[in-house]
């Protein structure tokens, strides 16, 4: 089973990655970085809460673990 710790610690390096990529999508998409990252802003708090509430529930099923 996971810790709550590194559950935290994977979303949040996972959403850096996510911000810095969708900022730049989001600029190349309408030419202006604060709209980019505005987008980008909303999708990392959006996706990090969904990610967070992914990982615990998967955490808690054992379909498909092996036990040693």
């Amino acid at each position: 089973m996971e810790t709550r710790g590194r559950s935290l610690v994977k979303a949040v390096l996972w959403n850096v990655i996510g911000l810095v990529s969708m900022t730049a999508v989001g600029f190349l998409a309408t030419g202006s970085l604060r709209a980019g990252g505005l987008t980008a802003a909303i999708n990392t708090v959006l996706g990090f809460v969904t990610y967070l509430i992914y990982e615990r529930v998967w955490s808690r099923i054992t379909w498909g673990r092996r036990h040693a």
